[in-house]
This record gives C-alpha cells, sequence and structure tokens, in this order.
C-alpha cells in the first residue's frame, strides 16, 4: 500500500517527536522507525494543539 503525503509539517512533527520523547529514534531511524502508538500520539496532541488554537481564535473574537 503506498503512503499518502502528510499534512503536519516536518517542523511540527519534529516539535511533537521532541515533546514525546522519541525524537532520538527519529534522528537515528527515521519517521519510519516510530512505532504506532507514537505516531497515534503525535496526531492526538497535533489535534489538542489545533483544538486549542481555534478556541483561541473564538476568543479573540469576542
Amino acid at each position: 500500500m503506498a503512503r499518502r503525503g502528510g499534512t503536519m509539517s516536518e517542523e511540527m512533527k519534529i516539535e511533537l517527536a521532541k515533546e514525546l520523547g522519541f525524537y532520538d529514534t527519529v534522528q537515528r531511524e527515521g519517521w519510519g522507525g516510530i512505532t504506532t502508538r507514537q505516531a497515534g500520539n503525535m496526531v492526538k496532541r497535533a489535534i489538542e494543539i489545533a483544538e486549542r488554537a481555534l478556541v483561541q481564535q473564538g476568543t479573540d473574537r469576542s
């Protein structure tokens, strides 16, 4: 199965990997070296950040 290009920027992925504690694995093995759980945690954290940004935008407009 072919992989699709993601919509998350490389910079965002790196920051999340650092925050979640597996950036060393990414440096050694590339993104293919992380576990499914780690990838899922990255997505979950990215969603949390995006949701907070949307809430903040909503309160800024009020």
